[in-house]
């Protein structure tokens, strides 16, 4: 596979949801970064970029742009032409975070007029739809702070070698609500629950001895390794296809035992297989 001759990755999501974070992470991780550029300046732009000799830019598009939004598919095309496959990352916040987060910087939704806030809210949620469902990667800040943003920016995008398929497990509780940046959803409450065992309730996925309860369950073991050929077969598929970076979330009611015992075991499985693997647990700690 030949390499394209630079990397290029858009970002793009909510109003409030955490871009200009994202832009300043990609800054320090060394990506040269435009703000609110016109989609049909982007092959200029990488043009140029190139000729610089930068390797790695970003461009950060949203609504601001308003008329010229739309023209961000011909653009697209344009850079696909160059031999440059454009990666997209969008930020997403529940409508209350994103109103909340306006609300403490008293500035208006670029989309608001004369009407409501979470009209605005609407009418960007269906201007951004389409980029939303090709996003490569996408990132639900409404339960993160600015830096564990950063962390998973930087996860993604920082290592020496950034080209490489990185791969992000992550434990949650079904009881606080499926991931909505995962790329797929496991369910591991076929497995008895510790919360029900006295001495274990009170420990975590993370203490030897709930996860030795855990993993010696009935069927544990047989979904360890069907999960992993699994991914081992739909990994190569998103290589193919230019997805770098993916999210399996795994779940059980808390998020607290099983979850994230099954989670640890199954990043130990795919380190060994030499794959990148990040563990993030979303609902540890959560009561």
């Amino acid at each position: 596979m030949i390499e394209p001759p630079i990397r290029f990755l858009a970002i793009t999501g909510m109003s409030g949801a955490g871009r200009r974070s994202v832009a300043h992470t990609l800054e320090d991780l060394g990506w040269y970064v435009a703000d609110n550029l016109p989609p049909t300046m982007l092959p200029t732009f990488v043009d140029v970029a190139t000729a610089a000799g930068y390797d790695r830019v970003a461009v950060v598009l949203d609504v601001r742009t308003r008329v010229e939004f739309d023209s961000i598919p011909a653009a697209f095309e344009a850079l696909q032409f160059k031999g440059i496959l454009p990666q997209i990352i969008f930020v997403e916040a529940s409508d209350a975070v994103i109103v909340r987060r306006q609300e403490s910087v008293r500035r208006p939704h670029p989309l608001q007029g004369d009407g409501a806030l979470l009209d605005g809210i609407r009418r960007e949620r269906e201007m951004l739809a389409v980029l939303r469902a090709a996003a490569d990667i996408v990132i639900d800040t409404s339960a993160i702070n600015v830096h564990q943003l950063s962390d998973r920016v930087a996860y993604a995008f920082s290592s020496s070698d950034d080209r490489a398929f990185k791969l992000t497990l992550m434990s949650f509780g079904f009881k606080n609500g499926i991931p909505i940046d995962a790329d797929m959803v496991l369910d591991v409450r076929f497995l008895p629950n510790p919360h029900w065992v006295p001495e274990l309730r009170p420990q975590t996925g993370l203490s030897l001895a709930v996860s030795s309860y855990v993993l010696g369950q009935e069927g544990a073991q047989a979904w360890q390794e069907e999960i992993a050929a699994l991914l081992g077969t739909v990994i190569p598929g998103y290589q193919r296809e230019g997805k770098r970076v993916a999210t399996v979330a795994i779940g059980c009611t808390g998020g607290k035992h099983r979850s994230t015992a099954m989670t640890e075991e199954l990043a130990r499985r795919l380190r060994a297989e030499g794959l990148s693997v990040h563990v993030d647990h979303r609902d540890l700690g959560l009561e």
